[in-house]
Parts: C-alpha cells; sequence; structure tokens
C-alpha cells in the first residue's frame, strides 16, 4: 500500500470517477470507489451520487468501523470496502461498478463458480486472476460483508452473483486498470459464445502466476 495525502486521494477518486462514467463502465448512481488512508480511515463515494459528477468535498470519510468522520453520507455497500481493507492489509483502494458484461457473467448459471471467466488471454490472469462468484444478496445486506471477506483471503477480485465484480488493489489507478482488464475479458467470453477457443493450458497459467503473483 502505497501512502497518499487524504486531498490527493480525494482528487485521485474525482479524476477515476469521471474516467469510468465517461467510458460507459459506470451509469447513473450505480458503482462506488474508495481509498485507503494512512490511519486506517477510508475515502469512499456517497451514496446516490454519480461517479462522473464528483466534488472532492463531497467524498465521504469513514472510521474503519464504518463511522462517518465527514462529508456527504457513504455508499450503502461501503460496508463489504472495509471488510475486504480488513483481509487484505496490502490494498490501498477498491473499484466496485456494474459495468454490462461483468454483470452479465455474474447472472449465468456457473458449474463451477470458483472461476467463472476462462484463461483466454496472458493480461486477465496476470491482473485478475482466478475469478470466484459469490452468491446473491440484496444491496445493503450485511451478510455480503461475510462473504466477501472471506473470498478476499485469496483473491483481489470477486463477482458478486447478479450484481457486480469488486477489486482491490494498491492503489487506485491499479484497482482500475484490473478492472478493465476484467470487463474486456467478460465482453470477450460473450464475443466468443459457443465457438472453439485456445484457452491458455494449465502450464502457461501456472508459469504467470509465479511471474506475475498479485
Amino acid at each position: 500500500m502505497t501512502p497518499i495525502r487524504e486531498d490527493e486521494a480525494r482528487a485521485e477518486i474525482v479524476r477515476y470517477g469521471a474516467l469510468l462514467y465517461e467510458r460507459r463502465l459506470a451509469h447513473g448512481s450505480a458503482g462506488n470507489l474508495s481509498v485507503r488512508l494512512d490511519d486506517g480511515s477510508i475515502l469512499v463515494t456517497p451514496t446516490n451520487c454519480s461517479l462522473g459528477a464528483l466534488t472532492p468535498e463531497q467524498i465521504s470519510k469513514v472510521s474503519p468501523d464504518g463511522i462517518l468522520l465527514s462529508g456527504d453520507p457513504p455508499s450503502k455497500e461501503s460496508f463489504f470496502h472495509l471488510a475486504v481493507y480488513a483481509e487484505r492489509p496490502q490494498a490501498g483502494a477498491i473499484v466496485h461498478l456494474h459495468s454490462t458484461h461483468a454483470v452479465a457473467v455474474s447472472c449465468l448459471c456457473h458449474d463451477d463458480t470458483s472461476n467463472v471467466l476462462p484463461p483466454m488471454t496472458a493480461y486477465h490472469v496476470m491482473r485478475v486472476g482466478k475469478l470466484p462468484l459469490l452468491p446473491y444478496y440484496r444491496p445493503g445486506d450485511r451478510r455480503l460483508a461475510d462473504a466477501v471477506r472471506e473470498a478476499a483471503k485469496n483473491h483481489h477480485a470477486v463477482l458478486l452473483a447478479n450484481h457486480g465484480p469488486i477489486v482491490s488493489a494498491k492503489s487506485l489507478g491499479e484497482a482500475v486498470s484490473i478492472y478493465e482488464e476484467l470487463e474486456e475479458t467478460a465482453k470477450l467470453f460473450f464475443l466468443v459464445g459457443n465457438r472453439p477457443v485456445s484457452l491458455l493450458t494449465c502450464d502457461e497459467v501456472t508459469e504467470l502466476e509465479a511471474a506475475f503473483r498479485n
């Protein structure tokens, strides 16, 4: 986790929020971003706000136990951001969006929920890795925090059923990059459909995991 000043983190959230909105990875008031500060508190996007129209002052500052310290009321999903941070001390930022192709993958029935996107490209394996699908919980259901915390022990990216991905990384820029790779892989997944696909072999995946371990 790279130390970051609060004013810099607020500006970064605004900048990446606008970028994700412009790239149509975020829509309406869906999705949320957060950054962890040196004291363990987090900056998280407010509830019912568009990521494309944030101001630094709006962004919520929340204590590690979920108490609002400043800014607008936080996203109702801030509790699962805190759950990820509690489990992954190396994480400095989280991106959670409802992007079209990734959400579509989350709505499918999967025989194996431990990894729901195949290893079609080296960059997916390097940046996203295995992507487990977690069970469905209604938005705001606090039981989701336990499920996310358990999955976060071994994964920096998870997919919420009928909802969307959660991606954590050392910095917000890195989390955004990983999220974009995930969405592009989901898009490829639907583009290839039922056609025969040349996937990376187990040996090729193992080699990548050893060389680019997250």
